[in-house]
């Protein structure tokens, strides 16, 4: 499921834990939802929208009026994402309706795991697996390429992949060529001049973007595999710029789906920065791709090795962790989990490995099934 919406909503979802107190999530700025968690029944709203205006807010405070009213519940606990600006005006809009409810911080991809266990009927351990575009992290990065180790209650990071920089911030995810342009130059330490995106980029970011990136001015550093998809758009000349959210991936993923049979994955090993926490990086994908360009091979058959190498360094990954750890259970999660290829291959490949998968079948896997994450871990800790 894409959006869960009237009809789907407010239909609950059975759950197998029971919370002892009331909880109300208040999901995440995009594609936003709420969710109300009684007992052992959750129930998630339709989808409210994009959380950047006034009209939004006051639809969500009135929807959530409305749960509250239907179902008789007042909530003792408020989940809510840790990023600081929505955190604040969703705790506001909500003063006076849950007034004496505590607030409970959960972080981003977790609760992107928990729902994908809920959702279930399954509480881990699992090696959750949350691909997607942005995510607060604790860390001050922005998060989105990560390797979990999860329940319901607690969770730890173990993998991701490498960080590289967002040059403009919100721009960046706007304009996916600043994404391509700052990893060539995190990569090859310049702008080739022989590739067609240094080409097509304006004199005056060529310019500025090296300067900025050295400065580290408005460019946060993240390990979001959904800006990596953008990034590879971005060199493909699939999109140098979006006009709405996601475009540049799902185009990608189309061009890819014209040469499957996925070809053979480039090789990609993880590296080690710290005992018991691994990095893939993504200056390997973006040397590849060059490589590939260079030598003329069809951008079709380029981006399908894209996808494959994604698959096949999640699996080895994954299947490292399991060594470690013991655990047989994986969840996969986060928007990126919408490309069909990536979803489709990554779970067959997983299972072939022998693992148990848990993927989403009743909410999104996007930040429209956050809130029901948020739900459940704050009353697994509660």
């Amino acid at each position: 499921p894409i959006r869960r919406a009237r009809g789907a909503a407010p239909r609950p979802i059975p759950l197998a834990l029971t919370a002892a107190r009331p909880v109300l999530a208040t999901g995440s700025q995009m594609k936003n939802t709420f969710c109300l968690l009684v007992d052992n029944l959750a129930f998630l709203s339709q989808h409210i929208g994009e959380m950047d205006y006034l009209s939004t807010w006051r639809f969500f405070e009135e929807s959530v009026r409305r749960y509250q009213d239907l179902f008789g519940v007042r909530p003792q606990i408020i989940a809510h994402d840790m990023h600081p600006d929505f955190t604040l005006t969703a705790l506001n809009a909500l003063k006076e309706l849950t007034p004496n409810a505590a607030p409970v911080p959960i972080q981003h991809h977790h609760a992107h795991i928990a729902a994908c266990l809920a959702e279930n009927r399954a509480s881990g351990p699992v090696i959750g697996l949350a691909f997607d575009g942005v995510g607060y992290g604790p860390d001050g990065a922005v998060w989105g390429g990560e390797f979990l180790i999860a329940d319901l209650a607690h969770y730890q990071r173990v993998g991701r992949w490498g960080l590289f920089p967002l040059p403009g911030g919100e721009a960046a995810i706007r304009e996916p060529r600043r994404i391509a342009l700052a990893l060539l130059l995190q990569t090859l330490g310049e702008l080739p001049p022989d590739l067609d995106v240094v080409r097509r980029a304006p004199a005056s970011l060529r310019a500025a973007l090296p300067k900025q990136i050295a400065r580290g001015l408005n460019a946060p550093l993240t390990s979001s595999c959904g800006r990596l998809f953008d990034a590879v758009a971005a060199l493909l000349g699939v999109r140098d710029e979006v006009t709405y959210e996601g475009q540049a991936a799902m185009e990608l993923e189309a061009l890819a789906a014209t040469a499957l049979p996925l070809p053979a994955p480039w090789p990609l090993s993880w590296r080690q920065p710290e005992p018991g926490f691994y990095e893939l990086p993504p200056e390997t994908i973006i040397r590849h791709v060059v490589t590939a360009l260079r030598a003329g091979e069809p951008r079709a058959r380029i981006a399908a090795r894209f996808h494959a190498t994604l698959i096949a360094s999640a699996r080895a990954l994954t299947r490292h962790l399991r060594d470690e750890t013991g655990l047989n259970q994986v969840a996969l999660s986060g928007g990126c989990f919408q490309n069909r290829i990536l979803l489709d291959e990554l779970a067959a490949g997983l299972r072939a490995d022998g693992f148990q998968v848990f993927t989403h079948h009743q909410v999104p896997a996007n930040d429209g099934g956050l809130s029901l994450g948020q739900a459940v871990i704050a009353a697994a800790n509660a």
